[in-house]
């Protein structure tokens, strides 16, 4: 089997970063895996810990918070594998992960990035990733695939093409990496996953689902679900992402819709909810756009 590097990114989580590293061990035993860990800035350093949990890792500390994207893209460029999996660390795998994501990679060469069935940690019954649908540009609007249904192996046997890949869980090859560029670190948090996975199209590949392995994920440990920081860098990065990702005509109707009906729903939500904290970040999110108009098209860094 090929070399496959596991990147993961650790933000004042030691607990949960801890469990994964556990997780990964008990579960690569005898296969051909290097483990990268990518601490982003966290408040203390925890090195000697995760070296006791894992002792061959390979550890990166940034003294500065790089967000999601810049966190992974510092672990993907120190990286030795033909094969490398970005995990989030507050997920369990499998014990069959590594060996049914290589195989599957090998099998289909139009395959670019690839993501498992993912279930909830805390109730692994169900689902929370088998896919996503296509992207509606206009309101840049998507569903999930098997979300929140009972995992009777209804997606077992599927390995599929799919709208998007899944953040905390993607496999890739390093030359299609190399063709395709890091992810854009201008995200920071949020959207980066997606736009990862419209580079990858461009450069001629496909994204893929298999029901074939899964993690588990303990969702919404790194980010409040009603935050000062979820709030803007979604707005932000919604926006974002449309004005990397399509022409100028898309831009425009996006934008009306997006500030004029999503953003004003949003506000008012957060009005009856009495969330007042939150709706300058809605704005802010908005304006930061604005501010940065020229600087929509950047494609991000070449490894």
């Amino acid at each position: 089997m090929k070399l496959c590097s596991i990147i993961t990114v650790n933000f004042n989580q030691p607990a949960v970063t801890l469990d994964f590293l556990k997780s990964v061990r008990e579960n690569t035993k005898d296969q051909n895996v290097e483990v990268i860990l990518v601490d982003n800035g966290s408040r203390e350093d925890h090195e000697e810990s995760y070296r006791l949990a894992y002792p061959e890792l390979v550890y990166i500390r940034s003294e500065k918070n790089l967000g999601f994207a810049g966190g992974n893209n510092l672990g993907i460029q120190v990286a030795k594998g033909e094969h490398l999996l970005l995990l989030n660390n507050d997920t369990e795998i499998s014990g069959n992960l590594i060996e049914t994501l290589s195989a599957e990679l090998d099998a289909n060469p139009d395959i670019g990035l690839l993501s498992p069935l993912i279930l909830y940690f805390e109730q692994p019954e169900i689902i929370q990733y088998a896919g996503f649908t296509e992207m509606n540009y206009l309101t840049c609007r998507n569903e999930g695939i098997g979300a929140m249904e009972q995992n009777k192996g209804q997606y077992d046997l599927d390995s599929r093409e799919t709208g998007f890949c899944h953040g905390a869980a993607m496999i890739c090859r390093r030359k299609d990496l190399e063709e395709a560029g890091l992810m854009a670190e201008e995200f920071f948090l949020y959207y980066e996953e997606l736009d990862w996975c419209e580079k990858f199209r461009k450069a001629g590949k496909k994204i893929w689902f298999t029901g074939k392995t899964k993690i588990y994920h303990k969702e919404s440990m790194s980010v409040g679900k009603e935050s000062n920081i979820k709030t803007y860098f979604m707005t932000r990065n919604r926006m974002l992402f449309i004005r990397r990702n399509t022409g100028s005509g898309n831009i425009f109707l996006f934008s009306i819709y997006f500030i004029f009906i999503a953003c004003s729903k949003q506000v008012l939500m957060y009005l009856i909810k009495g969330r007042y904290d939150l709706i300058k970040w809605v704005f802010k999110g908005i304006i930061w756009n604005l501010s940065n108009a020229k600087n929509s098209k950047k494609l991000g860094f070449k490894i």
